[in-house]
């Protein structure tokens, strides 16, 4: 081949695969279609020292910048009115601080569930007794539900079983078990509970055994983990799970569900913590923002919302 030849035939392969490139380049990855944005919010503690109420509104006001479609209250929205020494001003106290900071996202669709300080245990005869008491001051109707939002399934479940916390009791598993196959076949789900279905935190929180291995009690996974899994398995469009109680922030993936168990609003109870500030086990006070896409893919981050 004559040198003339072979620099135009080299011309025209470098001309392919420069074509080839562009062409391949102008192929955008497919847009995702963001069905909603949310916030997720968890174990805030509220109360009236530490600066808690003005330092909880900093919070909200930053979602409130994030323009969310909505926002999940995971539980032990106030400081604890489970002790046995809790009074009735002292529960009232409490939820005057809550209902005083959220009137920051006024007109934001907020949902709720139980936490294992929020009940007033104490006032068994009184209207802010028990569960009761805590529905009425968050205006819900059942401690636990579900609702459709732009294509997405939400389950809130209530993880205070009356003897064993951190599962569901019978009533409730029945209903749950019904809720997904009812609803998760065409409408890609979330679940939030406040203690976690399944997290790595008990790992790390917990005391070993001497000669090993871990033993993770039931406040770090629930103890009815494994009937949740083979109802996953069985409904593909369960995606994430969302909980807190532990105060620290992990993600597992099992099964090609996510279980995302978040950092407290609080942080250390919005007392000085691990770093002098107010981090528990290197977690700092904040919140998830998550994006849900109608694919049923999602993106998540972890807002630290105070100084580190």
């Amino acid at each position: 081949m004559k040198r003339r030849d072979l620099i135009k035939s080299l011309g025209v392969a470098a001309g392919t695969i420069a074509l080839s490139s562009v062409a391949e380049a102008s192929i955008a990855a497919p847009i995702k279609n963001k069905a909603l944005k949310i916030a997720h919010i968890t174990d805030v503690h509220i109360r009236p020292e530490h600066n808690a109420v003005a330092r909880f509104k900093k919070c909200l006001e930053m979602i409130k910048k994030d323009k969310v479609d909505l926002i999940l209250n995971g539980g032990d929205s106030i400081y604890a009115a489970d002790y046995d020494n809790i009074t009735k001003d002292r529960v009232e106290q409490q939820w005057a601080c809550w209902n005083e900071s959220v009137q920051v996202v006024k007109g934001i669709p907020m949902h709720h569930v139980l936490g294992n300080h929020d009940m007033w245990w104490q006032g068994k005869d009184d209207e802010l007794g028990g569960k009761a008491g805590v529905l009425k001051m968050l205006q819900m109707e059942h401690n636990y539900y579900s609702f459709d939002k732009n294509g997405w399934h939400f389950i809130m479940l209530d993880s205070n079983h009356p003897t064993n916390p951190g599962m569901l009791d019978d009533q409730q598993w029945n209903w749950f078990v019904q809720d997904v196959q009812k609803n998760s076949q065409d409408k890609s789900t979330l679940i939030m509970s406040h203690y976690p279905l399944l997290s790595c935190t008990g790992i790390v929180d917990n005391k070993p055994d001497f000669r090993g291995p871990f033993k993770v009690s039931g406040s770090y996974n629930h103890l009815d983990i494994m009937k949740f899994i083979e109802v996953f398995n069985k409904n593909k469009n369960i995606k994430l799970c969302l909980s807190g109680h532990i105060h620290l922030l992990d993600k597992v993936w099992y099964n090609d569900v996510a279980y995302l168990c978040n950092g407290a609003t609080s942080g250390f109870w919005w007392e000085p913590g691990d770093d002098g500030k107010s981090a528990y086990k290197q977690t700092v006070p904040g919140y998830s923002l998550l994006n849900l896409y109608a694919d049923g893919s999602f993106e998540h981050e972890y807002i630290k919302y105070e100084a580190v």
